[in-house]
């Protein structure tokens, strides 16, 4: 799933604050979105592996959740939802594709990685990869609350969901434009850029 997707979703989650402390509203949706978009800050690094852990954010959510029922806060209500924003986030890049540079090819078995059993979690393909258009369409229908609570963070759903619509357009030709500039550099340039 795109990133994005995950943002909208973790600000979904945080939204269920509407009906239960309205008054952490604000706060809840924030951190949803970055406890969304947390795990992806391994892009650049061993992707899905480094800051992704379905088990241990789970673990970790729990007992946030509990402190932020019975002694809500700005700051315990917001650890909580983070948590469990990332805990989804980790959990749910199972259902979608690989990491292959292709995923709609589906050629990798590797979907995310689970510290607590020391193995890669297959992917479930439901969501075929990042920027497809069921992706899309998570990206829209998780964006929704966000759309409908009158606050500032509804612009940044809304820009989320642009940036949303616009990868995925792009998310198949991206890989041939990125291929043909690999294409491009000298050997040396190249193999070390591919290397990292």
């Amino acid at each position: 799933m795109m990133a994005t997707t995950h943002a909208l979703f973790g600000m979904a989650l945080g939204a269920l604050s509407l009906v239960v402390a309205p008054e952490y509203a604000t706060a809840a949706i924030a951190a949803g979105g970055v406890g969304g978009l947390f795990p992806d800050l391994d892009l650049a690094g061993d992707h899905r592996k480094v800051l992704h852990f379905p088990v241990y954010y789970a673990l970790a959510a729990v007992p946030a959740l509990a402190l932020a029922a019975l002694a809500p806060s700005v700051a315990t209500v917001a650890v909580a939802v983070f948590l469990a924003s990332a805990a989804l986030h980790a959990a749910s890049d199972a259902l979608g594709g690989g990491l292959e540079l292709r995923p709609w090819e589906a050629t990798s078995q590797s979907a995310v990685y689970d510290h607590y059993r020391g193995r890669w979690i297959r992917p479930r393909r439901w969501i075929r990869y990042d920027g497809a258009p069921e992706d899309l369409l998570a990206a829209a229908v998780f964006a929704v609350p966000g759309v409908l609570y009158p606050d500032r963070l509804q612009a940044v759903v809304l820009a989320l969901l642009a940036v949303s619509t616009g990868y995925a357009l792009v998310r198949k030709p991206l890989v041939d434009f990125g291929e043909s500039v690999v294409d491009r550099l000298p050997a040396g340039l190249a193999a070390r850029l591919l290397d990292d």
